[in-house]
């Protein structure tokens, strides 16, 4: 196999295998919109992910999930891949603990065709096609959206399983208050954040946030020696040191403008059962956005958004303390969009972006990639009629030109009742490594595409909350494998065919005084080449989460199960997981929180060979300024 030693451990650290299966929306700009929910607004929810604008939770077409700051402060995750697998049909698999490899794999979509978007820029690895999830953590993020499905009509490359969208924190209109905590628990781990956020003028017109946060734990040991014997059996521990950053200025008649920034930088130990024993690998990580918006109302019937962004992925591997490889992506970002109210609930949408991306990498020189991006979309209601329809064309320099659309139709069988369908086309842009990579690349290849159908039936209510139902299938050709050319020799070809049916159901709201999230997922993920399951995809999975004030107390317990999978050369056992947590407010300001994870110390994998965390415990103390 012509793989170097370079990206054997590149790979080792990212958790991929060597040789790869058929199947190994930058968003709505910023707007008043996006500010975190609030009491009064609580029970109907506004996304903008599904339709690059505002809208209710109730009213999207396509199956959207929010994760609202209350969540996040309810969750016992830590980062965005714990808090994504409570999403219906998001699986997640880690090469290890904390900060090593998550890969988020949506409706069975691989981690390459499923975008992340920070504020609505992207801070994908142009090199290897997916952006570093396990890099974000919580403390940095204000609401997270999840939107499932082709949405590449949207959001050009890559959302074919779909698209999630992190809003990190944003200032309200009050006088600055501060906060802080400190985390400790099991494998040493140490947890430190402090922000501030607040309005700068007494009117509330200017407002800020900064907030900066560190954790470090001594991990544990990332594969199992006994599976994998050339891994070292050493602990691998993480540092994760991060800083988020927002100032926003309302002008008169709906103007505002203002900038974005978050930067996250990690050190994570990992294993290669391809090197010594005694090896000690280091993977050193950084995930930057930074951004500047304005939105404003031209006329009554016209809003304009713009906003100039750069999203940076950068990762530098060591062993025994020298450079094994460094691979650094810029991703410069441009868009223009604009609404058009014709009619009262019918809105028109159209727009263009620009994207470079580049890379720097000491293992293979590629040339600059350029995207210019139109976009056009209509949403619309008539009656009980509820449509949404969007087109998008993709010019890319280093390949041509890739189409999409997305076709949507809802009706309101009741005030809470409602169906909907829809159709869409998807493509994946070659990474590249597909492309380029010495020995391995090929640049004759073309992007993945897939087609996608989908039925829901939803039942909303501003008591109980939003439940839906949805059944879909998608279809991938087109697919990126490395294929044997010659004795050893894998080059990347398109040659691989999948299908994925499936059904959803999903529940957020609440039952009686405890707020419940659940979802279930049962799908049939083959690959049409070999009739065998698609690897790491279970077939059926599940998670519930509910939350309960009681007094000056707010309990909850989480529950995460998944049913056996394949691997690329064993088969992986089902699992549960329960995690339970408790919150007490000391006083109005200061508060202790407790957390109990895997509490029957569940000994699984999600990735072969590669060990998950025991039990564990952690006990933070905090203060917020009222």
């Amino acid at each position: 196999m012509s793989f170097s030693f370079a990206r054997v451990a590149r790979l080792a650290a990212a958790g991929l295998p060597l040789a790869g299966g058929a199947l190994s929306a930058h968003a709505q700009t910023r707007t008043a919109a996006d500010d975190p929910p609030t009491a009064a607004t609580t029970l109907t929810p506004v996304v903008v992910t599904a339709d690059r604008a505002p809208q209710s939770l109730a009213d999207t077409i396509a199956q959207t999930t929010l994760f609202d700051a209350q969540d996040i402060a309810d969750t016992s995750a830590t980062d965005l891949p714990g808090l994504l697998q409570f999403a219906p049909g998001a699986q997640i698999t880690r090469t290890g603990g904390p900060g090593s490899t998550a890969s988020l794999l949506l409706r069975g979509a691989s981690s390459t065709q499923s975008l992340l978007l920070i504020d609505g820029v992207r801070v994908d690895s142009v090199s290897l096609g997916n952006a570093q999830l396990a890099q974000l953590p919580l403390d940095q993020i204000d609401r997270v959206e999840v939107v499932n499905g082709n949405v590449s009509a949207l959001y050009g490359s890559g959302a074919i399983g779909g698209v999630v969208q992190v809003f990190t924190k944003d200032g309200g209109a009050h006088p600055p208050r501060f906060n802080f905590s400190v985390s400790a628990g099991s494998y040493h781990t140490q947890t430190q954040q402090m922000g501030v956020d607040g309005a700068l003028d007494r009117d509330g017109k200017t407002t800020f946030s900064v907030s900066l946060a560190r954790s470090k734990d001594d991990g544990f040991s990332a594969q199992n020696p006994a599976q994998a014997p050339g891994a070292n059996p050493n602990a691998n521990g993480y540092l994760n040191e991060s800083v988020s950053a927002s100032l926003r200025h309302r002008f008169g008649d709906g103007w505002d403008a203002g900038v974005s920034y978050l930067q996250s930088n990690g050190v994570a130990g990992y294993d290669n059962a391809y090197g010594a024993p005694t090896d000690l690998n280091d993977l050193y990580s950084k995930v930057r956005q930074a951004s500047v918006f304005a939105n404003g109302k031209l006329t009554d019937w016209w809003t304009t958004h713009v906003t100039l962004a750069e999203g940076d992925d950068r990762s530098v591997a060591k062993t025994n303390g020298a450079y094994n490889n460094r691979f650094d992506t810029d991703n410069r970002q441009y868009t223009w969009q604009n609404d058009f109210t014709i009619a009262p609930q019918q809105r028109i949408q159209a727009g263009y972006e620009h994207l470079d991306q580049s890379l720097d990498s000491d293992q293979f020189a590629a040339p600059k990639r350029h995207v210019d991006s139109v976009f056009a979309g209509y949403t619309g209601r008539v009656g009980r009629n509820q449509f949404q329809a969007n087109v998008r064309r993709d010019q890319y320099s280093d390949f041509g030109g890739a189409n999409s659309y997305y076709l949507g139709y809802g009706f309101e069988l009741t005030d809470a009742w409602k169906i909907t369908a829809s159709y869409s086309d998807a493509f994946r842009a070659p990474s590249f490594d597909d492309l380029y990579y010495p020995g391995s690349g090929n640049t004759a290849i073309q992007p993945e595409r897939s087609h996608s159908i989908e039925a829901a039936l939803q039942h909303s209510t501003s008591a109980s909350g939003v439940m839906r139902v949805s059944v879909f299938q998608t279809r991938y050709s087109n697919l990126i494998d490395y294929a044997e050319t010659s004795p050893g020799i894998y080059v990347a070809q398109n040659v691989g065919r999948a299908k994925v049916q499936g059904v959803e159901g999903s529940w957020r709201g609440r039952l009686g005084q405890t707020d419940v999230r659940a979802s279930v997922t049962v799908q049939n993920p083959v690959d049409e080449d070999t009739h065998t399951d698609l690897v790491r995809r279970a077939r059926h999975f599940a998670s519930l989460s509910a939350n309960r004030n009681i007094a000056a107390w707010r309990v909850g317990g989480e529950w995460i199960v998944s049913g056996a999978r394949n691997d690329t050369s064993a088969r992986l056992g089902g699992y549960g997981i329960v995690n339970l947590s408790a919150r007490y407010a000391i006083t109005k300001a200061w508060y202790v929180a407790a957390q109990l994870q895997n509490l029957f110390d569940k000994d699984y994998e999600t990735v072969y060979t590669y060990n998950s965390p025991r039990r564990a415990a952690y006990l933070t103390l905090g203060w917020q300024q009222q």
